[in-house]
């Protein structure tokens, strides 16, 4: 004879449409995150192309070392932090803070093709989110509205909001799919296989929560990325000759 017990989840102590309400944040943030939103995201290789034709990066090893070294002084100092303060400005309707930041984070692009890439992923984001009536135009009065010509991160942490993502689980799934895209890069590019990128998973995933604390400790005084190595790849990469991603 064969039995079936069901599982019941317990409730106590949950407001009622708490647990349904986590979820939804929780499948927007795969949503957001994931390889198949169409935005264009694989295009793009933020100079790590550039570093593996300069011989910078070679293997799993240094791959390692290069991502470590753009998350610590790139993501932690300039789209994780700036990623919060813009879901912060969402959230309290303040669009000139909106502004404030989504200038910042242009400036900050070092390079034609780092600029383009901005741009391009957040206008392929924001034509997404209006397909599907997620703008702030399509909410009542007094949300802000989106920047013309807004940043990725930008419209990113307008999604974060409207989809009610904790700003810690936003960073997460920020830095997560960066890094995603960055080993995609590397098993197309390197090549890398996908057992060691996987590896490389395992050995940077405690990284990535250092960097989301790291990130949301900072003040607006000590913000700003450091990474004249990324930069000088990036802007190598728009004349290489022979490449596989966007310039």
């Amino acid at each position: 004879m064969t039995t079936t017990t069901a599982i019941t989840m317990p409730t106590e102590g949950f407001p009622s449409g708490m647990a349904q309400g986590n979820d939804l944040a929780l499948l927007g943030l795969l949503q957001l995150v994931s390889p198949a939103l169409p935005i264009g995201a694989f295009a793009f290789s933020q100079g790590l192309e550039s570093a593996f034709e300069l011989g910078w990066v070679r293997d799993e090893a240094s791959l390692g070392e290069w991502l470590e070294g753009v998350l610590d002084d790139g993501l932690t100092r300039c789209e994780l932090p700036a990623l919060a303060r813009l879901q912060a400005a969402w959230a309290s309707g303040d669009g000139l803070a909106v502004a404030e930041w989504d200038a910042w984070l242009a400036a900050n692009r070092e390079t034609a093709e780092l600029a383009a890439e901005d741009a391009r992923l957040g206008a392929s984001l924001v034509r997404l989110l209006g397909s599907l009536a997620l703008l702030p135009e399509d909410l009542a009065e007094g949300v802000p509205a989106m920047p013309d010509r807004a940043g990725y991160v930008t419209a990113f942490a307008w999604a974060a909001h409207r989809r009610g993502i904790p700003v810690r689980q936003a960073l997460l799934g920020f830095a997560w799919t960066w890094l995603e895209n960055q080993l995609a890069v590397a098993c197309k590019a390197l090549p890398l296989g996908h057992t060691a990128a996987q590896r490389l998973v395992e050995r940077l995933r405690p990284t990535v929560v250092v960097a989301v604390d790291e990130a949301l400790a900072l003040g607006d005084h000590e913000l700003g990325p450091a990474l004249p190595g990324l930069a000088l790849a990036s802007a190598l990469h728009e004349t290489q000759y022979s490449r596989l991603f966007r310039s």
